[in-house]
């Protein structure tokens, strides 16, 4: 470390005392600038009439099914905790829960020591898709995962070895039943037929998994983060079930797509096709204090107009450069709330066309991997590693459309928290808080009760206050 770094670090220390001791912020705190919206602007796809075109044409060539029938068709038993031990103590590092909380069966819950092939990033439920939440008769919750292929540093061997991009499970909380469904980009190959290849960072056979950290359900769309660019946007009319296709197959694990008439999806009985997608037309900075923003996580917020919400993840090394413990707060990242048009389901655009965010605001700590807001307040999300307890935040309240969120209380979280979704009451009463967790072996879908989030007696438990959380 420099003299000028350790001048500046005493400096600092002196002045933080100063403000905690009269209840101030720190100086990092203070020095935080709101982020600029013109930053936060999207547009159409350039390919946006291609991928219809393929999607149109690929429904004269496999049979679509409904979600209530995918869901009637579920193979896979979720694990439902019976008691505040929750359904994976490995998960919570033995904390109690009094909440709601799934665990994946099988192989889908990983092993601890071993790579995991698929990785579980994003949460929506069906209260973010339908305002009475239901879709039919059924209520689901959705995760998404992105394959960890072995550039990642995943499996080695076998069809672990294929770039299978990202599925999303669709499960019952009702039944404990869930089905995996492979998301798919459509294109025409050279025989002008319609086909589909695994989603890509870029849709080549040369990229990787798309990461997929976060989505949300609105309508018949899901709307699936696409770190670099925006949206990927698919669609509830438009899953095909290659099980019941007289020209689909569902035992060969390694083909993707059209192979001499015959259509595969790494042996997965559902794919969804990406049928638009939304990308910004800033140049990305990514955790920097200006230009276009990372796409990182998704969630939607229906306390008024109907927005979906997006951030940022920024790593604690990203945002502390010179690992002096100091961190900048310009490169914690941001978030930003995009309005919606309730009606169709789409984005609620400018006269100009395009998609602009109405309000964004600057991080207060770095390592957040999923955000939602609800009635003025920002919920966030920070992962600590796979071996420590996360933290959730809950800031204070903003009225202004830019600015620097303030945290208002801490509350333990689970192991590896990543993505957010609001599940509010029928009643109109504040609900849930949904997440999953990521790392293998210590893998859990659970929800915290907004209503008890400052319980005096819940301060040990997942959800409950941590007064002092760690850095």
């Amino acid at each position: 470390m420099t003299s000028g770094s350790r001048l500046r670090n005493g400096l600092l220390a002196v002045l933080t005392a100063v403000f905690v001791a009269s209840g101030g912020q720190t100086p990092a705190q203070a020095a935080a600038t709101s982020p600029d919206l013109g930053d936060f602007r999207l547009r159409h796809a350039s390919n946006q009439d291609d991928l219809q075109s393929r999607v149109y044409e690929l429904d004269g060539e496999l049979p679509t099914v409904g979600v209530q029938e995918l869901l009637d068709t579920a193979n896979r038993t979720a694990v439902q905790s019976s008691d505040s031990g929750t359904c994976n103590p490995g998960a919570t590092n033995s904390l109690p829960l009094h909440g709601t909380s799934y665990c994946f069966a099988g192989s889908d819950g990983g092993t601890v020591g071993e790579p995991p092939e698929w990785m579980p990033q994003g949460i929506t439920t069906v209260a973010d898709a339908q305002s009475d939440q239901r879709w039919g008769s059924k209520r689901a919750v959705l995760v998404s995962w992105y394959d960890k292929a072995p550039g990642d540093g995943g499996q080695s061997g076998g069809d672990a070895d294929e770039t299978k991009g990202c599925r999303v499970t669709f499960l019952d909380p009702d039944t404990l039943k869930y089905r995996h469904v492979l998301l798919v980009y459509p294109y025409q190959n050279s025989y002008q037929n319609p086909t589909y290849m695994s989603l890509r960072t870029s849709q080549t056979s040369e990229g990787e998994s798309l990461h997929c950290g976060g989505m949300a359900w609105y309508g018949n769309y899901l709307y699936v983060a696409d770190t670099a660019r925006g949206f990927r946007v698919f669609d509830m009319r438009h899953i095909y079930d290659l099980g019941a296709a007289t020209n689909g197959d569902t035992s060969d694990k390694y083909r993707i797509g059209r192979h001499d008439g015959v259509y595969y999806a790494h042996g997965y009985r559902y794919v969804m096709p990406e049928v638009n997608a939304w990308t910004t037309t800033v140049k990305r900075t990514g955790c920097l204090d200006g230009g276009g923003p990372n796409f990182s996580y998704v969630g939607l917020d229906r306390s008024g107009l109907d927005h979906l919400t997006t951030g940022e993840y920024c790593a604690s090394t990203f945002a502390d450069p010179d690992g002096d413990g100091v961190k900048d707060p310009d490169r914690m990242g941001r978030v930003a709330r995009w309005p919606l048009d309730g009606a169709y389901g789409t984005p609620l655009l400018a006269s100009d066309g395009y998609w602009y965010a109405d309000a964004a605001y600057r991080l207060p700590q770095s390592n957040i991997q999923g955000a939602v807001s609800y009635n003025g307040r920002w919920y966030l999300n920070r992962s600590r590693g796979d071996q420590n307890n996360g933290v959730l935040y809950v800031t204070k309240p903003v009225t202004s459309s830019t600015g620097v969120l303030e945290i208002e209380s801490a509350h333990r979280a689970a192991v590896g928290v990543e993505d957010l979704s609001h599940w509010p009451g029928t009643d109109r009463s504040a609900g849930d808080l949904w997440t999953v967790t990521e790392h293998e072996g210590k893998r859990m879908i659970y929800a915290c009760p907004i209503s008890e989030l400052d319980s005096a007696t819940r301060g040990g438990e997942i959800c409950g206050l941590w007064p002092s959380p760690p850095a």
